[in-house]
């Protein structure tokens, strides 16, 4: 029952304040206005991690008031709040990349430096090793939630089907409010960024929320024996998408730390499909990797993995298809 109010509340709260913050960024003309990298065609107010942010933070740090955070739990509100405040920065007049890196890297270091991490690859890999890839791991995540925010509804799907299917994979290894709290966010801000959304999350949500789902990922991977195969399993689209997108960018010798339309869920849609079809076929592959890490999390790692890759890949040739033969 506290649960199931933690989330209405949240979900209410979320939705309310992204109302309020709309118009605010109206009033003031802050805009994401169109150009050839974008998937959206009229200017439509960025910056909805101004209400999805700080609500996310206080109901977490309600929840660890009341039932004891740890140190890693704080500091990684601290670096959640760090980020959120660069990141508006950055959506109002864009920064350099070295000094929002340079707060991801601190951020992250600071965790990871508190958070009892002994057992997050479950045993696969040594102590000093498991350590550095927890930490690069995070960091591509923070960045590869904020790189896969390109269309309507899409990072509202992931983010709270990351929060459900930790609580189903993994009961009672990851603090069940916080999972609340992301989940009733995400679905409050997602009431206006459906599609046609009425307005973005920016890099002041994408970066926190990443961020904030990346130390539960790790969090679910410390604390169960199978939560490394859950921890990869669950964000397994996205992770997919911008990996392998990133990759083909470098092959082809393109930038890739610039900005493009060609993850697999962006060539869907300039295949023809809409943003809230691709958003609820990520939707279903997700239902589909939920499944795979509650195999996962209940003693077959491996076959939760390999259910995993074929949800996957099969969301991902869906979508290559799609941009492959294009609707007339």
């Amino acid at each position: 029952m506290t649960l199931g109010l933690l989330f209405a509340a949240t979900f209410a709260a979320a939705a309310l304040a992204t109302g309020a913050v709309l118009r605010w960024l109206r009033a003031r003309d802050i805009l994401d206005r169109p150009n050839h990298r974008s998937s959206h065609t009229v200017p439509t107010p960025r910056g909805g991690g101004l209400a999805l942010t700080p609500l996310m933070l206080a109901g977490c740090a309600g929840w660890f008031a009341v039932e004891g955070g740890g140190a890693a739990d704080w500091a990684m509100l601290g670096g959640a709040a760090l980020l959120g405040l660069i990141s508006w920065r950055d959506d109002k007049a864009p920064l350099p990349p070295l000094p929002r890196f340079a707060a991801q890297i601190a951020a992250v270091a600071a965790v990871l430096a508190l958070l009892p991490h002994a057992g997050i690859s479950g045993g696969l890999l040594p102590s000093p090793l498991e350590t550095a890839v927890a930490a690069l791991a995070w960091l591509w995540f923070v960045n590869l939630f904020n790189f896969m925010d390109g269309i309507d509804g899409i990072s509202g799907v992931e983010a709270s089907a990351i929060a459900v299917g930790l609580f189903v994979a993994l009961p009672g290894a990851v603090a069940a409010g916080p999972l609340a709290v992301v989940a009733g966010c995400a679905l409050g801000f997602l009431v206006w960024n459906w599609h046609p959304a009425k307005i973005f999350l920016g890099d002041v949500g994408s970066v926190p929320l990443g961020y904030v789902l990346g130390y539960l990922l790790l969090s679910g991977a410390a604390h169960h024996p199978a939560g490394w195969a859950a921890a990869l399993i669950l964000p397994a689209i996205y992770w997919a998408d911008a990996t392998f997108t990133i990759v083909r960018r470098a092959l082809a010798g393109k930038a890739i730390w610039r900005a493009h339309r060609e993850h697999f869920y962006q060539r869907a849609v300039q295949g023809g499909w809409s943003h809230a079809r691709v958003s609820g076929i990520v939707l279903l592959g997700n239902l589909g990797l939920i499944g795979m890490a509650r195999l996962a999390g209940f003693g077959h790692p491996w076959y939760g993995l390999l259910g995993g890759a074929a949800a996957t890949a099969l969301v991902l040739a869906l979508f290559a298809r799609r941009h492959r033969h294009p609707v007339e």
